[in-house]
């Protein structure tokens, strides 16, 4: 799992790179590709979807418990590729949303689908997404991912 951590550390600059123009767009958003794609600056004060809106130090301390607890869990284990990817990614993107949480006490969001009604949601957002997502695909189809040393 050592050679693993760099791809948090990468989802976090990433996530922080991309948030820093994200206050400067303009009111009504930029459309990127027409029908498909947008920015659009939204401060969320809660978690996915806006839930706990208005409660950021309690989402940002149950985030750093669970950063932390996962960091413990996981440090030294041995864990296949694809599901220790989906781990760094989702804790890089959970770590973006904590950092933001504590600074400014809300998580910038600027990333809009425009085809249809969803959440505007940002980089980290998206890698834990993606990260969950590879979690399942191991889950579900790759059995070996998830045996011991043993073989049990």
């Amino acid at each position: 799992m050592k050679r693993k951590w760099w791809i948090a550390l990468a989802v976090l600059i990433l996530d922080r790179v991309s948030k820093i123009p994200a206050s400067g767009l303009p009111a009504g958003g930029v459309v990127l590709i027409p029908g498909v794609i947008g920015l659009r600056f939204v401060k969320n004060t809660g978690m996915a979807f806006s839930l706990l809106n208005g409660h950021p130090w309690l989402l940002g301390v149950a985030s750093a418990l669970l950063i932390a607890a996962a960091f413990l869990f996981l440090r030294g284990k041995k864990i296949a590729p694809l599901p220790a990817v989906g781990l760094m990614m989702m804790l890089g993107g959970a770590a973006g949303n904590m950092f933001d949480r504590f600074i400014t006490g809300y998580v910038p969001d600027m990333i809009e689908f425009l085809f249809m009604d969803f959440a505007v949601f940002n980089i980290a957002d998206t890698f834990l997404c993606v990260g969950c997502g590879l979690l399942i695909i191991s889950l579900l189809f790759r059995p070996q991912d998830w045996r011991d040393e043993h073989g049990a």
